[in-house]
Protein backbone atom coordinates (compact mmCIF):
# COMPACT_ATOMS: atom_id res chain seq x y z
CA UNK A 1 0.00 0.00 0.00
CA UNK A 2 2.68 2.29 0.63
CA UNK A 3 4.20 2.18 -3.26
CA UNK A 4 0.66 2.87 -4.09
CA UNK A 5 0.41 5.91 -1.37
CA UNK A 6 3.89 7.00 -2.78
CA UNK A 7 3.05 6.64 -6.49
CA UNK A 8 -0.23 8.57 -6.48
CA UNK A 9 0.81 11.44 -3.73
CA UNK A 10 3.61 12.36 -6.15
CA UNK A 11 1.92 11.36 -9.70
CA UNK A 12 -0.94 13.58 -8.94
CA UNK A 13 1.32 16.55 -7.78
CA UNK A 14 3.58 15.97 -11.16
CA UNK A 15 0.31 16.99 -13.44
CA UNK A 16 0.63 20.43 -12.08
CA UNK A 17 4.21 21.21 -13.50
CA UNK A 18 3.40 19.63 -16.58
CA UNK A 19 0.51 22.03 -17.15
CA UNK A 20 2.18 25.22 -15.93
CA UNK A 21 5.58 24.81 -17.86
CA UNK A 22 3.72 23.83 -20.94
CA UNK A 23 1.98 26.88 -20.73
CA UNK A 24 5.46 28.51 -20.54
CA UNK A 25 4.91 29.60 -16.60
CA UNK A 26 7.34 28.39 -14.04
CA UNK A 27 6.96 25.86 -11.56
CA UNK A 28 3.64 26.40 -9.75
CA UNK A 29 3.21 26.66 -5.99
CA UNK A 30 1.20 24.45 -4.30
CA UNK A 31 0.38 24.29 -0.12
CA UNK A 32 3.44 26.67 -0.37
CA UNK A 33 5.69 24.67 -2.02
CA UNK A 34 7.05 24.43 -5.46
CA UNK A 35 6.18 21.59 -7.12
CA UNK A 36 8.76 19.58 -8.22
CA UNK A 37 11.42 23.12 -8.67
CA UNK A 38 14.05 24.46 -6.40
CA UNK A 39 15.45 21.58 -5.41
CA UNK A 40 18.91 20.02 -5.35
CA UNK A 41 18.37 19.81 -9.49
CA UNK A 42 18.52 23.14 -9.79
CA UNK A 43 21.20 24.13 -7.80
CA UNK A 44 23.13 21.77 -9.81
CA UNK A 45 22.02 23.28 -13.27
CA UNK A 46 19.11 20.87 -13.77
CA UNK A 47 16.22 23.07 -14.59
CA UNK A 48 12.30 21.68 -13.85
CA UNK A 49 11.31 20.82 -17.25
CA UNK A 50 8.27 19.08 -19.11
CA UNK A 51 10.26 15.49 -19.98
CA UNK A 52 11.91 16.18 -16.16
CA UNK A 53 8.60 15.71 -14.57
CA UNK A 54 6.51 13.44 -17.02
CA UNK A 55 10.07 10.83 -16.46
CA UNK A 56 9.18 11.33 -12.66
CA UNK A 57 5.52 11.15 -13.52
CA UNK A 58 6.60 7.29 -15.06
CA UNK A 59 8.47 6.24 -12.12
CA UNK A 60 5.54 7.39 -10.03
CA UNK A 61 3.11 5.43 -12.51
CA UNK A 62 5.10 2.32 -12.10
CA UNK A 63 4.89 2.88 -8.23
CA UNK A 64 1.79 2.01 -8.75
CA UNK A 65 1.51 -0.71 -11.23
CA UNK A 66 3.80 -2.71 -8.54
CA UNK A 67 2.00 -1.67 -5.63
CA UNK A 68 -0.82 -3.20 -7.30
CA UNK A 69 1.06 -6.37 -8.03
CA UNK A 70 2.60 -6.71 -4.61
CA UNK A 71 -0.76 -6.14 -3.22
CA UNK A 72 -2.07 -9.19 -5.40
CA UNK A 73 1.23 -11.39 -4.22
CA UNK A 74 3.21 -11.41 -7.29
CA UNK A 75 6.92 -11.29 -7.12
CA UNK A 76 7.22 -9.38 -9.99
CA UNK A 77 5.64 -6.25 -8.32
CA UNK A 78 7.95 -6.65 -5.87
CA UNK A 79 11.13 -7.08 -8.50
CA UNK A 80 9.90 -4.05 -9.96
CA UNK A 81 9.58 -1.66 -6.91
CA UNK A 82 12.67 -2.50 -6.20
CA UNK A 83 13.98 -1.49 -9.66
CA UNK A 84 12.32 1.48 -8.93
CA UNK A 85 13.30 2.58 -6.15
CA UNK A 86 17.36 4.32 -7.30
CA UNK A 87 15.32 5.93 -9.81
CA UNK A 88 12.79 6.98 -7.35
CA UNK A 89 15.25 7.66 -4.98
CA UNK A 90 17.07 9.99 -7.69
CA UNK A 91 13.88 12.27 -7.78
CA UNK A 92 13.22 12.40 -4.06
CA UNK A 93 16.39 13.97 -3.50
CA UNK A 94 16.08 16.18 -6.73
CA UNK A 95 13.28 17.71 -6.14
CA UNK A 96 13.74 17.54 -2.52
CA UNK A 97 11.00 15.53 -1.38
CA UNK A 98 11.72 14.76 2.20
CA UNK A 99 8.89 12.24 2.58
CA UNK A 100 9.82 10.15 -0.45
CA UNK A 101 13.13 8.18 1.33
CA UNK A 102 10.55 7.76 4.34
CA UNK A 103 7.65 5.88 2.16
CA UNK A 104 10.63 4.20 -0.15
CA UNK A 105 12.48 2.50 3.13
CA UNK A 106 8.98 1.58 4.20
CA UNK A 107 7.77 -0.07 1.14
CA UNK A 108 11.18 -1.35 0.42
CA UNK A 109 11.15 -3.20 4.39
CA UNK A 110 7.50 -4.84 3.79
CA UNK A 111 8.26 -5.99 0.54
CA UNK A 112 11.62 -7.57 2.01
CA UNK A 113 9.84 -9.05 5.19
CA UNK A 114 6.66 -10.04 2.83
CA UNK A 115 9.09 -11.85 0.33
CA UNK A 116 8.40 -15.30 1.13
CA UNK A 117 4.51 -14.85 0.96
CA UNK A 118 5.16 -13.57 -2.45
CA UNK A 119 4.57 -16.12 -5.56
CA UNK A 120 5.80 -16.50 -9.07
CA UNK A 121 4.27 -14.49 -11.39
CA UNK A 122 3.52 -17.72 -13.64
CA UNK A 123 1.80 -19.79 -10.61
CA UNK A 124 -1.73 -19.41 -10.45
CA UNK A 125 -3.51 -17.87 -7.47
CA UNK A 126 -5.59 -19.88 -5.00
CA UNK A 127 -8.54 -19.19 -3.84
CA UNK A 128 -11.18 -16.49 -4.67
Amino acid sequence: MALVIDGLGFGVFGVFPIRSLSAGHGVPVVLGFPTYGGGPFEAYGIPTTIPLVVLFLVVCVGQIVAGSMVWRGRRAGAILALLLLPAAAVFWWGFALPLGPVLGVLWAVLIVLGRPALRSSSQPAVGP
